[in-house]
């Protein structure tokens, strides 16, 4: 058997190839509410929040005036965004519908909830907040018991008005 990560190991930050990096800047600080922290001349820029230096990479280097992947090509299926509360979600929800950003589905998990979309150039992004651990359903004998729920779109938006 192979030796494990330690469990306090993250991921840390993900590089998107695209195709009109203003375009995807522009989705990814206005849209998402990053913050734009660099941007290089020779087609890259580095976006953050709370002063990282970066959580997002995006650039053209590769794919200038590309198309996304065909259906049934292997590659990234999603990137997953972390938030802090339902509120954070609630709040990223309401930007991406006051942008008419469509999604693609919404789910509780029991674990969290997601909401899913994709970018202008078609990279599948996950939005969701993990529920406390000791509120995530278990089975019989303990064992995580996640599942597939439709979202409460109303009572997740009512955080707003906290």
């Amino acid at each position: 058997m192979s030796e494990q990560l330690d469990p306090q190991t993250a991921i840390g930050h993900v590089h998107l190839k695209v195709s009109d990096l203003d375009r995807a800047v522009k989705f990814y600080t206005e849209v998402l509410g990053f913050d734009l922290v660099m941007k290089l001349n020779a087609g890259a820029a580095f976006l953050s929040v709370g002063g990282y230096h970066h959580h997002l990479g995006l650039n053209t280097w590769e794919s200038a005036g590309g198309t996304p992947p065909p259906a049934g090509s292997t590659g990234l299926y999603h990137f997953a965004i972390l938030l802090p509360t339902r509120k954070e979600l609630a709040r990223t929800l309401k930007r991406l519908i006051d942008h008419n950003w469509p999604i693609d589905g919404a789910a509780d998990h029991g674990v969290s909830e997601a909401i899913y979309f994709r970018d202008p150039d078609e990279n599948g992004i996950e939005i969701y907040r993990d529920r406390p651990r000791d509120q995530w359903p278990l089975d019989g004998n303990g064992a995580l018991a996640m599942y597939s729920r439709a979202l409460d779109f109303d009572s997740l938006m009512k955080e707003l008005e906290v």
